[in-house]
């Protein structure tokens, strides 16, 4: 885990190629207090990683984000509101990468849809 700390995973279920996870967002972090004082907010980078690392445990390789596009935040993810969230990875394997569409959510919000693809690194 590149940000330790900064989360645990609740569940993680595989299904074919989709994953099912549900993480909890810890809201005393050290990031939070940076990303914004008195106000804070999950940042972007950070959702980003947490996906990598996720694609990374259901297919036990090592990635590297390579491209990323239609990154859509929806609504803002405040770790002192919303401390838990709910992600789907639909993962598609071709020679070498990993490509990713995610959505996560929120209770019944969606906060954020990404398009990624990751090269296999291992």
């Amino acid at each position: 885990m590149l940000i330790e700390g900064l989360y645990t995973i609740e569940d993680f279920v595989t299904d074919d190629n989709t994953i099912n996870a549900t993480i909890k967002i810890y809201k005393e972090h050290d990031v939070f207090k940076g990303h914004f004082p008195n106000n804070p907010v999950m940042p972007g980078v950070c959702m980003i990683q947490i996906i990598k690392e996720l694609t990374e445990k259901a297919t036990e390789k090592q990635l590297f984000l390579s491209v990323s596009s239609n990154i859509k935040f929806m609504a803002i993810i405040n770790p002192e509101k919303n401390d838990t969230l709910q992600l789907t990875l639909v993962l598609k394997h071709e020679e070498g990468i990993v490509k990713v569409k995610n959505t996560t959510s929120f209770e019944d919000t969606l906060a954020l849809k990404l398009s990624a693809t990751f090269k296999i690194v291992d």
